[in-house]
């Protein structure tokens, strides 16, 4: 494995890290907002940043992460199905099905235009958020084995 991957590996680990930190960050302020039919301006401006980290979170997981854990085990990318299908197998999602839930609501995220009926977006970004965060969770555990050496040793690729 070469040092290259694994610092790639390491980079993406701590923006996954920086970005958990601020999407819990909002999670908790928008946790206590609530749903409800209408939203004061800060308000609104708290669900927006929550939605925002929540979409750049999801992004970096499927596109950076897992891609990167594919590299440090020596495997071609492929596909983002294929990566997911991967995940599965590390145990880092419960289910493919599990992983293209969050992608989709990242996607209603980013193609979201009407800005009278949000509640239902916001409802579901707070629903989903602790999935997300435990995703992570579990993908800084499985990373922790190639990004800590034991006894001074470079970390070996860990076959699956």
């Amino acid at each position: 494995m070469s040092d290259h991957v694994i610092e790639v590996l390491r980079k993406n680990i701590q923006n996954l890290k920086s970005s958990i930190h601020w999407l819990e960050r909002s999670y908790e302020q928008c946790r206590h907002i609530g749903i409800k039919p209408e939203y004061t301006e800060r308000e609104f401006d708290d669900f927006e940043n929550l939605t925002s980290r929540y979409a750049r979170t999801t992004d970096l997981i499927i596109n950076k992460i897992l891609r990167s854990i594919d590299a440090v085990e020596l495997l071609e990318s492929g596909s983002v199905i294929d990566a997911a299908n991967r995940a599965e197998k590390r145990g880092l999602i419960d289910s493919v099905g599990q992983l293209r839930d969050l992608k989709d609501l990242r996607n209603e995220i980013a193609h979201e235009y009407e800005t009278d009926d949000l509640s239902g977006l916001f409802g579901a970004v707070l629903q989903r958020t602790p999935l997300l965060l435990a995703t992570a969770q579990r993908i800084e555990d499985y990373c922790d084995r190639y990004l800590r050496g034991q006894d001074g040793r470079e970390p070996q690729a860990h076959d699956h």
